[in-house]
């Protein structure tokens, strides 16, 4: 088998535990052939809310497409990445109709509208519901080699509607693509220890496949403020502990009233919050990860006053660091 021309099938356990239908579905089959609301949506908003499908303090996971369902229009309050294990899906994004075929991806935006109709039994794909915070280390991975696939990325770090909505990676016949998404399923699936960083760095690697195969992806959109942002979030990524607006003003040469502005303008959080969110991150990941003292997670983060960090903790997450680490 060659690592390009040959469509693989997925792996045997795998696919096994994806097709039997599953309680939700058995219920839509029963009924009209329509989703329950309550189980993806908070309130009357047609948005599928990250809130029902992810645990507190997580970053990703991944469930199942419902088959035998028509889903009416809606957007994601999160990244969706799907997955084509077996079969084909019908969605339509932004008014395009995407017939999404076996080994592809479909990267969905916060922005994309997307309706999607009913699957069949032997239909199978898997959803990866991803807060955009999961991509901060892809970034990294990646460079600054203007794509499609950086604008989508750092279009979803800064929550700004200036990316591509979508994009449609028809990669069935790149074997290694289909090997890093199955690991990636399985990673989670299975909750394997260090699962973060070794998601992280899957996701990143899938990322750098993807840039050689950009020729396969449908919908290319440019961002203007995407560079800047891109040397901003890098900057973040490096120097969360004791980074300084005034540090990145100069490295980049720009005044610092200027910079701090556009950041507000673009993000529309402050370089303060934004620093805040990636140590809040990099705390989840080492009390959940590591048997560290609290305090030495604090001081390691960037918060020298442990009693600050347990109220911006707390604030954030509604529990303390302690019962985060326990739950």
């Amino acid at each position: 088998m060659t690592l390009i021309g040959k469509v693989r099938q997925m792996n045997k356990e795998l696919y096994e535990k994806l097709l039997p239908v599953t309680p939700e579905e058995k219920e839509i089959l029963r009924g009209n052939g329509q989703i329950d609301r309550k189980i993806y949506m908070s309130g009357k908003e047609s948005i599928i809310d990250a809130a029902r499908l992810l645990e507190d303090g997580k970053l990703i996971t991944i469930r199942p497409h419902t088959r035998f369902a028509h889903f009416p229009a809606h957007a994601h309050n999160y990244i969706e990445v799907i997955y084509m294990c077996s079969g084909s899906t019908r969605h339509i994004v932004d008014g395009n109709e995407i017939i999404l075929k076996e080994g592809e991806l479909l990267f969905l935006s916060r922005k994309a509208v997307q309706e999607i109709y009913p699957a069949g039994r032997n239909d199978i794909a898997v959803n990866f519901i991803i807060l955009p915070e999961f991509f901060a280390q892809s970034l990294k991975m990646i460079g600054n080699e203007s794509s499609p696939l950086h604008s989508f990325i750092v279009d979803g770090l800064i929550n700004k509607n200036n990316g591509p909505s979508y994009l449609h990676f028809k990669v069935a016949d790149v074997l290694p693509v289909q090997n890093l998404v199955e690991n990636l399923i399985w990673s989670i699936e299975n909750r394997q220890s260090n699962r973060r960083s070794i998601n992280q760095s899957t996701m990143g690697v899938l990322f750098l496949l993807l840039l050689d195969h950009i020729d396969r992806v449908e919908v290319y959109d440019s961002g203007r403020d995407q560079k800047l942002m891109l040397s901003v979030l890098s900057y973040i990524e490096e120097n969360y502990v004791n980074g300084e607006l005034k540090e990145l003003a100069a490295l980049l040469h720009y005044d610092v009233f200027w910079l701090s502005r556009e950041i507000k303008k673009i993000s529309h959080r402050t370089f303060s919050e934004m620093i805040r969110q990636k140590r809040l991150n990099q705390a989840c990941y080492l009390l959940k990860n590591t048997r560290m003292r609290i305090v030495d997670i604090s001081l390691a983060v960037g918060y020298e006053n442990v009693s600050y960090f347990h109220r911006v903790f707390h604030s954030r997450y509604g529990m303390s660091p302690r019962q985060y680490r326990l739950s």
